[in-house]
């Protein structure tokens, strides 16, 4: 049996377990009712016959509460059952959840310049066949404003987001400022604090250790 079998088997007899003690102490308070009663009746009548009437009544509460207990352990049992793909599937994915938690910064994006769509396309495609990121995104006609040789300038650039592994990206870089035109490349990354689990999961099957 599995870990959730377990778990629901461990549910339903905790739940059996506390209807049963619930419905034993029922029983026992209204005996102890009636034998309390017929106590005080049998006073008032000398305790004549009181025994015999007390002993019967006890047997009737108790048969009463027994069927009760049948009852009560019947409809959790049968509740558990009707639950049971319900119980699973939370199982699994609490199960899920826990064993595949990202570790902060196990991942990066980076972030690449080039003058063209054409250059951008080309970078993507090596990187991606080399294992060094799992998916770049390219986004056409952005606006750089920089300095460069005392001068302001003014670009037409195209901006690559790179996302891979973070021990890849030394690699990532060395591959940049080797296949890039120019003559010093942009190449910044920051680590990956938290995203949607199954695409960090993805990314890092894609790009291995």
């Amino acid at each position: 049996m599995d870990q959730d079998g377990l778990m629901i088997t461990q549910f339903i007899i905790e739940s059996i377990l506390i209807q049963s003690s619930l419905a034993s102490a029922s029983a026992a308070h209204s005996v102890m009712t009636l034998y309390g009663n017929t106590e005080v009746g049998g006073a008032r009548k000398g305790r004549e016959g009181a025994p015999s009437q007390t002993a019967a009544r006890c047997r009737q509460v108790m048969a009463g509460e027994r069927t009760g207990i049948i009852w009560a352990a019947g409809l959790t049992l049968l509740t558990a059952v009707l639950m049971l793909p319900v119980f699973r599937l939370v199982g699994l994915r609490t199960f899920s959840m826990a064993s595949e938690a990202y570790v902060s910064g196990n991942h990066s994006a980076a972030f690449v310049t080039c003058p063209n769509e054409q250059v951008a396309k080309d970078l993507a495609r090596g990187l991606v066949e080399k294992k060094l990121a799992a998916c770049v995104n390219i986004v056409p006609k952005i606006t750089s404003v920089y300095e460069w040789n005392g001068k302001i300038e003014e670009d037409s650039e195209t901006l690559m987001m790179i996302k891979t592994r973070t021990s890849k990206v030394s690699a990532l870089a060395e591959y940049i400022r080797s296949n890039h035109p120019y003559e010093v490349a942009e190449v910044i990354s920051l680590p990956i604090d938290q995203g949607n689990p199954p695409y960090l999961k993805w990314l890092g099957e894609v790009v291995p250790e």
